[in-house]
């Protein structure tokens, strides 16, 4: 459509209103997420106003350990959805990794997004690749998945978690707390730090988190305007893959921090997903993978979960419980 013709859509409800409110965390990654959604909404209904509400919530306000223990990263969207709930906001972005499998009644997923490189990559000032590190050097990530397939790769190397938002991750490392760092690649690239990327870890590597490097919008089911003025920016592929991936987590009962890592690829009609439940200590794995018809990505999810299960991932959840 050229620009000359672009307007507020209809849909059943009616027209889009004039002015849109996007809730936002105010860290970085988070306020570019928004922003991106907001260039795109802007480009595509010019005569609406779309603004941003930035906003601090309970998850940025705790510390990791304690993150976890009080509701998980759930926490950092509980306070978007009042928001919208109240009508202070329209709609939310997230990174899908971090969005809980069930959402609270009355909101719905809009869209979920083209998705960018869904890879772990390699940051290090020292070395080119985790092979190259020597044993005891010290790996910072924030993932019990990412922690468990490295160190079953490479048992010699040393695991610390690492906390806080990309920068303050990146200034640890500068200043020689750690060795090396495993972050998303997403988060590295939308920020601006390609060229801190030593090395990205292929698939076979490190299983994604379900959901990683897609971003989602969030807005109130009854909304009838937006969830028609967001389809557009829908990516069906990336979609139906990660509506695949969280299928896993739904079916194993889990959250957004347990070791789980999903992920899948779409060739036509056809989905191919691979899934990993490991302890920490990666002493113990279950692998599981299958293909299925690309329109029913959640029978998918289902049964790649029942075959995890059945090669031990209930008795690793349950342990990591107690």
């Amino acid at each position: 459509m050229a620009a000359s013709q672009k307007s507020t859509p209809t849909s059943a409800s009616g027209t889009l209103p004039g002015r849109i409110v996007i809730a936002t965390r105010e860290s970085r990654l988070a306020l570019w997420q928004a922003e991106h959604v907001r260039a795109r909404l802007s480009c595509l209904y010019e005569s609406c106003r779309v603004e941003l509400l930035p906003m601090t919530t309970r998850g940025d306000e705790l510390e990791e350990a304690k993150l976890a223990l009080e509701g998980g990263k759930g926490l950092f969207i509980k306070e978007l959805e009042l928001a919208m709930a109240e009508g202070r906001a329209d709609l939310a972005v997230h990174s899908m990794k971090d969005v809980p499998v069930e959402l609270p009644a009355g909101f719905a997923l809009a869209a979920i997004t083209e998705r960018e490189d869904p890879r772990d990559a390699l940051v290090s000032n020292r070395y080119a690749t985790l092979g190259d590190l020597p044993a005891g050097a010290v790996v910072g990530t924030s993932s019990l998945r990412r922690g468990a397939q490295i160190t079953e790769r490479y048992p010699a190397l040393s695991i610390r978690p690492v906390r806080g938002n990309v920068n303050t991750r990146l200034a640890k490392l500068d200043r020689g707390d750690y060795d090396a760092l495993v972050l998303a690649a997403s988060g590295l690239k939308r920020l601006g730090f390609d060229s801190r990327i030593r090395d990205y870890l292929s698939i076979e590597q490190s299983l994604p988190a379900g959901g990683q490097g897609a971003l989602g919008i969030e807005c109130r089911a009854d909304r009838a305007d937006l969830l028609a003025a967001l389809a557009p920016l829908a990516n069906r592929g990336s979609s139906l893959c990660v509506r695949a991936e969280r299928a896993v987590s739904r079916a194993l009962g889990g959250n957004c921090s347990f070791p789980l890592g999903a992920y899948a690829e779409i060739w036509g009609d056809t989905l191919r997903l691979r899934a990993i439940v490991a302890a920490p200590d990666a002493k113990r794995i279950a692998r599981a993978e299958a293909t299925g018809t690309a329109d029913a990505p959640e029978t998918l999810g289902t049964k790649v979960a029942e075959l995890l299960r059945e090669r031990g991932a209930a008795e690793i959840l349950a342990a990591l419980e107690q």
